[in-house]
């Protein structure tokens, strides 16, 4: 429906009183009145864009079910009542009184305003008329309206049922293509199927053929069938001689692993027999070579022999009269190697000792002589394969050996430590912490008469390799000194300990043992050395522990009831290692030149006092 402009009344009426009081006031103003602009009247009719639509064409009447209806105006185009066209076409561009001017172009004067007031009361009655053909105009489209929308609501009713009809009559339309898709489908499957019908025939015929051959296939697997039966016949005989074989072998196995275990255990034994025969106490004695090269003088070595050593000296009379004599100290050792002895040599004659070691028994062995006669190399050597020493070649046998008695069911774990001696104190040679916050050690005993050091580092190894580790900083941190005799002296006793835990689960079987090799502080005299303060005072107490030692080994080689372990911390630590079924060696290295005369025969005095 068309939206139709109405000019209310009230419009009017302002316009009107505003003309009133224009004319009012007109008589207190004495200034000229501007010209007013005249006002055209509008028809009631709505204008679209600004531009009034054109008529419409006439439209024939609508049906519906045999009744005809008149046409609704068109949207927008209203006619004009009679009044407004009169009012149209009455001429409304009169002119208008404005400053005082007469009708006809005369201007009015200023002081007329009777004819101002006849001017304005005519353009009032103008406007009164205007709104009044407009309120008749707006009444009708009113009546109009009202009209307009019953036949509409008749429309809508009349268009909702003809839509009700229209969607049942859809409904059906739409069974209708789909009973009609169905029929499609039907003939096309009904084509498929013919098609596979023929295919069918086709392969049924293959089939055919097919199965003649397979027939003939089949008798040929049959015989074969037959065939393979006698050979599987033979093959279960077979294996059951074979099962019967495997029963037979792994009874055999498991008697050879009892046979293996029981000679093991044998072997240890009698591996043990062999060094309590050769003694739980030996010592070797290994001749540093010189520094210079050329020959020994005052040291004898027979070349059929490689147990005994001669010392020969000239000694000048002392009266004056008679002729120098020449003094010879002999000694015999269980092996005494020349300064051409290679490491190699020397450790194959302590590496049965080793092996006790893994078998469950203590090994303690240490270097013992003279400042700068090779103590520290033949416990340690170079880093070099061939110059190795003692430590690490006892630790590659040892992890060696354990690898070869894991496939005999032998587990082991093991632990290492270094702790040094310096003047009677014990110092951890693996603490990495600060120097000033280093911890007091203190030697315990527990009550399985197992030594152990409080506050002690214990690194567990499981390889080679990380022992050596463990050595490199322990060497780093270990106590030397300048001396007379050597620049670089060892001024403790280094103790290296591998503690050793076996255990055969299967045969339920364990053994505990340790592995401990020294190193010695160098022993010398005060005046050979020429130790001063601080040197004086190492010195004293190497000398002293060294002492000790020589005491609890001759103590121990005499069966006494009292052995003094605890005069020294050396041998209070060495206890476990050094009573009871332990094997001991004591290496004594003696230096070659002549001006150490002295404390070689010193040494082989006091190596020669442990021997026996």
């Amino acid at each position: 429906m068309s939206r139709l402009p109405v000019m209310s009344n009230k419009r009017v009426l302002t316009n009107s009183s505003s003309s009133e009081n224009i004319q009012d006031v007109g008589p207190a103003q004495k200034k000229s009145r501007k010209e007013l602009v005249p006002v055209k009247p509008q028809a009631a009719a709505t204008v679209i864009g600004g531009r009034r639509p054109p008529a419409a064409a006439p439209r024939p009447p609508l049906s519906f079910n045999g009744c005809k209806h008149n046409p609704l105006p068109p949207s927008g185009v209203v006619k004009p009542p009679i009044a407004s066209t009169a009012a149209k076409g009455t001429s409304m561009k009169q002119p208008v009184a404005t400053n005082g001017t007469k009708p006809g172009g005369s201007r009015r004067l200023p002081w007329d305003l009777k004819g101002k007031v006849s001017d304005m009361e005519d353009r009032v009655r103008n406007y009164q008329t205007r709104v009044k053909s407009v309120g008749q105009e707006n009444e009708d489209l009113k009546s109009a309206l009202a009209q307009n929308q019953v036949k509409v609501g008749e429309m809508e009713d009349k268009l909702n049922k003809q839509k009700i009809q229209i969607s049942s009559y859809e409904v059906e339309l739409r069974k209708l293509s789909g009973v009609r898709e169905e029929l499609d489908k039907v003939s096309s499957d009904r084509s498929f199927l013919q098609r596979e019908l023929t295919n069918l025939e086709s392969k049924h015929r293959v089939m055919e053929t097919l199965r003649d051959s397979q027939e003939t296939e089949l008798q040929m697997l049959k015989m074969k069938l037959s065939v393979q039966e006698s050979t599987l016949a033979r093959l279960q005989t077979t294996l059951r001689d074979t099962e019967e074989q495997v029963r037979y072998l792994k009874v055999t196995v498991s008697e050879q692993k009892d046979e293996l275990h029981a000679g093991e255990m044998e072997r240890r034994r009698l591996h043990n027999s062999i060094q309590e025969l050769k003694g739980n106490i030996r010592v070797f004695c290994r001749v540093r070579p010189l520094v210079d090269g050329g020959n020994l003088k005052h040291i004898q070595l027979p070349a059929n022999d490689n147990k005994t050593i001669t010392l020969a000296k000239t000694e000048e009379s002392h009266t004056g009269k008679a002729a120098d004599t020449h003094k010879n100290y002999n000694f015999s050792f269980d092996r005494v190697f020349s300064p051409s002895a290679s490491q190699q040599e020397v450790f194959e004659e302590i590496s049965l000792l080793v092996q006790s070691a893994l078998d469950g028994y203590n090994v303690c062995c240490f270097a013992y002589g003279q400042t700068g006669s090779g103590k520290t190399y033949t416990m340690e050597g170079d880093e070099f394969d061939q110059s190795r020493g003692v430590i690490p070649r006892a630790v590659q046998q040892i992890f060696k050996a354990s690898e070869k008695l894991g496939a005999q069911g032998w587990q082991f774990t093991f632990t290492a430590s270094f702790v040094e001696i310096y003047n009677e104190t014990l110092r951890d040679l693996l603490y990495t912490g600060k120097a000033n916050k280093r911890p007091e050690h203190e030697i315990r005993k527990s009550t399985a008469n197992e030594v152990t050091i409080t506050n002690l580092t214990y690194k567990s190894v499981s390889n080679e390799d990380q022992v050596l580790g463990l050595i490199e900083l322990a060497n780093q941190n270990r106590a030397t000194a300048q001396t007379a005799q050597n620049d670089r002296s060892s001024r403790s006793h280094s103790v290296f300990q591998l503690d050793i835990e076996g255990m055969n689960a299967g045969r339920d079987i364990k053994c505990k043992s340790t592995l401990c090799l020294v190193d010695l502080a160098g022993s010398e005299r005060m005046v050979k050395s020429q130790s001063q303060g601080e040197r004086f005072k190492e010195m004293t107490a190497i000398n002293g522990s060294l002492s000790n030692l020589g005491i609890v080994i001759a103590a121990l080689a005499n069966k006494e009831s009292y052995v003094p372990y605890r005069n020294s911390k050396l041998t209070y630590l060495l206890q476990g290692c050094l009573g009871g079924n332990s094997k001991t060696l004591m290496f004594v290295n003696i230096a070659p030149e002549l001006d150490s005369f002295g404390e070689t025969l010193n040494s082989l005095r006091f190596a020669s006092k442990v021997r026996s």
